[in-house]
């Protein structure tokens, strides 16, 4: 499978995807880890991305996103954005909301 199928197919198959730069246990960055910081708030699971294991990643990412900086957040396959817009979407409260509609989906799902 290459590369970009593999980013695809993350973003498809997960919740919650975070790619930062560093881990969701080490953020490499203020921006990953600003946000790392707000997700932790909700205490939903997350699969986090480290595009610093591989330069590839944040180009694929990239072309698949049309979004050119790094963190980036997808919730139920669909791009939420950067630190800056999640950072808003927290602070008003609609990412709270967006992730508790995700999970409502999850669960309806049966997964």
């Amino acid at each position: 499978m290459d590369l970009k199928t593999e980013i695809k197919n993350t973003i498809d198959e997960n919740m919650v995807v975070l790619y930062m730069k560093g881990t969701k246990e080490m953020p490499m960055c203020g921006f990953s880890k600003a946000v790392v910081q707000a997700l932790g708030e909700y205490g939903i699971p997350y699969v986090d991305v480290n595009v610093l294991e591989d330069p590839e990643i944040r180009v694929h990412l990239s072309e698949l996103s049309n979004w050119p900086t790094i963190p980036q957040l997808f919730i139920n396959g669909e791009l939420v954005g950067g630190c800056d817009i999640t950072l808003e979407l927290h602070q008003s409260g609609e990412l709270k909301r967006r992730l508790e509609e995700a999970e409502k989906t999850v669960l309806s799902s049966g997964e």
